[in-house]
């Protein structure tokens, strides 16, 4: 305050914006705070809102870490910008170091996580790049993005689905990977509820293939990309990624491959986030809907997600569970409104919000861990891990081959049975009243992904 930079004034604070607004002619207010917190962001954008004033940003920090877009780059303000919570900052490049010139797959490579582990592996360092997804389109815009970025020389596309052990055998045997981050999955929760055999055939079952293939081939680190509603599942998706999460822990005390598994929230931007379905809604004039007023989700952007994701996988010591610390959750409802806000429009005035009412298995709050297990810090404060009663690998063994059985058979409703029936053998899933006696979850309807 009371300087000049560069002989322009200093006109004040922050907290001084909206009156500097209302006495200075301004085109636009720029925010050039790449690691201030959301609740600061959401400040400046509600001053600039009410004065009618356009506001640009500097990208985000995790934007400018991995290398994405650079600080002379101004966009529109989003609205991962303004969640009220700091963005998670790791020490990356010491910790992801151990990817230097190795070979490492990424499986559902051209989903939204696995998009972006292939980026930030491919600058990091990495010898080769095996880009494995069993959709053509999907690989191949991310592999000509890496093309233009000028890594051609280190990627491998495959087209194969992971559960085809065939395969995937003849992919471990030619390309050797030294480490696998397993991000394919089938992810869309009512979808799932409609198709438990893909579910289970997809992310249980081919977790196994994979798992098997990384110790036959001795990879030297598995990580599965996990969620938070493998935590105390109710529908069939978070019970099919709850059974590939008992998989990984299987592994934990007998493997030479440093087996781990990441679970986390839900993540701004992804395919089928509520991001773009409000989005769609407000641009259809509305309304945005939401299932309940006082829902709330735990929220992290894509490169803040890979980079924690790297970071866990590079301290795995074998079968452990990480969890991502998300901050504090966000409700569903102020996320309309303040996406509402940005588009430049008044909630409630001229795009209504509309309650429709909490539906089969959605869970009002999600939650990172489950009642048995045990929550302990590690040297990385953005990284938990957790622990719980082991479970007797062969059983578990059983119980995944006669779930294949009936997969091949085809039927989903005895599919759907036995995952809960598997996971209540493996341990508490919600629902269960203590007695062993398990009420199981709908599987005709579920929860917005």
């Amino acid at each position: 305050r009371r300087l000049r930079v560069q002989g322009v004034k200093v006109r004040g604070t922050r907290a001084d914006l909206p009156r500097i607004l209302r006495e200075v002619h301004v085109d636009e207010v720029i925010i050039a705070m790449p690691s201030a917190p959301g609740l600061v962001r959401q400040e400046i954008v509600e001053a600039c809102r009410k004065a009618g004033i356009p506001c640009t940003t500097l990208p985000g920090l995790p934007e400018l870490i991995s290398g994405d877009v650079t600080v002379s780059l101004l966009r529109e303000v989003r609205v991962e910008d303004v969640l009220g919570r700091a963005p998670v900052e790791s020490d990356f490049a010491r910790v992801a170091r151990y990817l230097n010139g190795r070979a490492v797959m990424v499986t559902g490579a051209g989903g939204s996580i696995g998009r972006e582990l292939c980026r930030q592996v491919a600058a990091i360092g990495a010898r080769r790049l095996v880009m494995v997804d069993h959709a053509e389109n999907n690989l191949f815009e991310i592999d000509m993005e890496l093309r233009e970025r000028g890594h051609a020389g280190l990627l491998v596309p495959v087209i194969a689905d992971c559960k085809d052990v065939g395969s995937m055998e003849r992919v471990f045997e030619a390309e050797r990977p030294e480490i696998v981050f397993h991000a394919a999955a089938y992810k869309h929760v009512p979808m799932m509820e409609l198709n438990p055999l893909q579910a289970v055939g997809n992310n249980a079952i081919g977790t196994q293939v994979l798992a098997d293939l990384a110790e036959r081939h001795r990879v030297e680190r598995f990580c599965l990309i996990s969620t938070d509603k493998a935590v105390e599942p109710k529908t069939v998706m978070g019970g099919s990624k709850a059974l590939a999460e008992r998989v990984i822990e299987a592994r934990g005390t007998t493997s030479h491959t440093r087996f781990a598994a990441v679970r986390f929230g839900n993540v701004l931007g992804s395919s089928g986030s509520v991001l773009p379905i409000f989005q769609r809604q407000i641009e259809r004039g509305g309304p945005v809907t939401v299932t309940h007023a006082e829902m709330s989700r735990f929220f992290m952007t894509i490169p803040e997600a890979v980079q924690l994701v790297i970071e866990a996988t590079g301290i795995a010591e074998g079968g452990a569970i990480f969890l991502l610390n998300m901050g504090e959750p966000v409700k569903i409802i102020d996320l309309a409104r303040r996406m509402i806000e940005l588009s430049g429009h008044e909630p409630g005035v001229d795009i209504a919000i509309e309650v429709v009412g909490i539906r089969p298995g959605e869970k009002l709050h999600e939650e990172l861990f489950n009642v048995d297990e045990e929550v302990r810090p590690t040297r990385y404060g953005k990284i938990m891990r957790a622990t719980r009663p082991a479970i007797d690998p062969e059983r578990l063994r059983q119980s995944m081959d006669e779930l294949g059985r009936l997969i091949a058979d085809g039927r989903p409703e005895p599919v759907a049975s036995a995952l809960w029936d598997v996971l209540r053998g493996a341990g508490r899933v919600a629902g269960d009243d203590g007695e062993g006696h398990q009420a199981r979850p709908s599987t005709t309807s579920g929860e917005r992904q």
